[in-house]
């Protein structure tokens, strides 16, 4: 059993086909900034940490389900404070994966 893990293993490497999932495949700072996903940083500064306005968040360093979860929660309209009316149709421009793959950016933002 061990060998044929190891082959499949093996041919899935040789082949291109990842075991992780897309959203670490995915680049999140890229996403973060990219406008045609809605540019992130144009309110909360482009190291997640420097927003335009004192009222906005800082996002860099929060944790990756909490962050991934708030972004879900606007999308819903099961958040609806402060901001979010702003980000709802924001958050509409992205996949799933790719709000996975932003959160995990922003976590790792010192």
């Amino acid at each position: 059993m061990k060998k044929l893990t190891q082959m499949v293993m093996a041919v899935a490497c040789t082949a291109g086909i990842g075991f992780a999932s897309n959203a670490m495949a995915l680049d999140g700072g890229a996403l973060y900034l990219d406008a045609t996903k809605g540019g992130c940083s144009a309110c909360h500064g482009k190291d997640a940490k420097t927003p335009v306005m004192p009222t906005y968040p800082k996002l860099a360093g929060q944790n990756a389900d909490y962050v991934y979860n708030q972004i879900k929660d606007i999308q819903s309209g099961a958040r609806s404070n402060g901001m979010t009316a702003a980000m709802k149709g924001i958050t509409h421009m992205t996949t799933d994966e790719e709000k996975k793959a932003i959160a995990k950016w922003i976590s790792e933002q010192k």
